[in-house]
């Protein structure tokens, strides 16, 4: 007699373990269960970049959050109540690495792109850096300066993306007016020679 547990085992196993051909992005099968640049997946990496940085934002301020809420403003950083803030920060820098780089890959023939990107960068490990009460601060202005870094964000995306139209337009330009490599030179036309009369 077939024992009746092996469908529902069998069942759960499916559900626990990723398909054969599942991808790993910041170490969760994707792209299911993409939390690195949720919005991009089949997208270019300069895409997922671009995503994760706001997204991956977002998860440490909401953690950062939740410390406050448990521990109220004062309390937030003392001993361990700031570890899963500080944990997320860890995690989420070394989670965009991977996209960053290939990030800088993808538009690595624009100089400008490459400056922004490097920009945006900075600017992301800032805010991420920042999210920390400061001593003093009211609710109001909390809310509001981690509220912030998304304009900035915002910005600096489109700086990255403009960047690299231009660029790609300049190439474009430059290809256009750029003779063909293997053009075959016509002979000059020379005036026929007329014949003299004996």
């Amino acid at each position: 007699m077939p024992n009746p547990l092996v469908p529902t085992v069998l069942a759960l196993v499916a559900l626990v373990a990723p398909p054969a051909n599942a991808e790993t992005i910041g170490g969760n099968p994707g792209p299911a269960h993409n939390y690195v640049c949720p919005h991009s997946d089949g997208k270019p990496a300069l895409d997922c970049y671009l995503d994760a940085v706001q997204h991956l934002y977002t998860m440490c301020r909401n953690v950062k959050s939740i410390e406050i809420l448990e521990f109220g403003y004062d309390k937030s950083t003392e001993g361990t109540n700031g570890a899963k803030s500080e944990s997320c920060l860890d995690k989420q820098k070394q989670n965009i690495a991977h996209p960053y780089s290939a990030a800088l890959k993808q538009v690595r023939k624009s100089k400008l792109a490459v400056e922004a990107l490097h920009g945006l960068q900075e600017t992301w490990l800032a805010a991420m850096s920042s999210l920390a009460w400061h001593s003093g601060e009211s609710d109001a202005d909390y809310k509001a300066r981690v509220a912030k870094p998304y304009d900035e964000f915002s910005q600096r995306i489109e700086k990255v993306r403009t960047s690299l139209a231009e660029s790609e337009t300049k190439v474009a330009k430059k290809d256009g007016k750029a003779k063909p490599k293997h053009a075959t030179k016509v002979p000059a036309k020379t005036p026929a020679t007329k014949a003299k009369k004996h």
